[in-house]
């Protein structure tokens, strides 16, 4: 038997809004929509997908680390071309930078809902 992975799975209080935000960043297409659970895909293939799915209490991670706070549990590495032009395209598109940068070659990012994403150019 083969494992592959199908999806990643973002919990969020509202999956429709989240998902429009990927959608548009990542040019995907959505491939189901209900108020507790969106799914989208890359164009040219069905999986791995972006997922999201409802949750009520759900509490942004603090960032950079500090113990005894909400700790991130993974976030998602988004390659792109231009680091400068992709970063103020996904701010205009409602997320926000961090000040906390730990890398020159790389944007940490949070999406409206809180959620952690890097933006990084190839060979970073």
């Amino acid at each position: 038997m083969t494992t592959t992975l199908g999806a990643f799975v973002l919990g969020t209080p509202d999956p429709p809004a989240l998902a429009d935000f990927y959608r548009t960043l990542l040019g995907w297409q959505e491939v189901h929509r209900a108020p507790e659970w969106v799914r989208l895909k890359a164009p040219e293939r069905g999986r791995p997908g972006l997922s999201f799915q409802l949750e009520v209490d759900h509490t942004p991670p603090t960032w950079p680390q500090r113990p005894g706070t909400q700790q991130m549990q993974a976030h998602l590495d988004l390659l792109v071309d231009d680091l400068e032009e992709e970063t103020e395209r996904a701010c205009a598109l409602g997320a926000t930078l961090e000040e906390h940068q730990p890398q020159q070659d790389v944007r940490v990012l949070r999406d409206p809902h809180g959620h952690l994403f890097c933006l990084f150019l190839p060979g970073a």
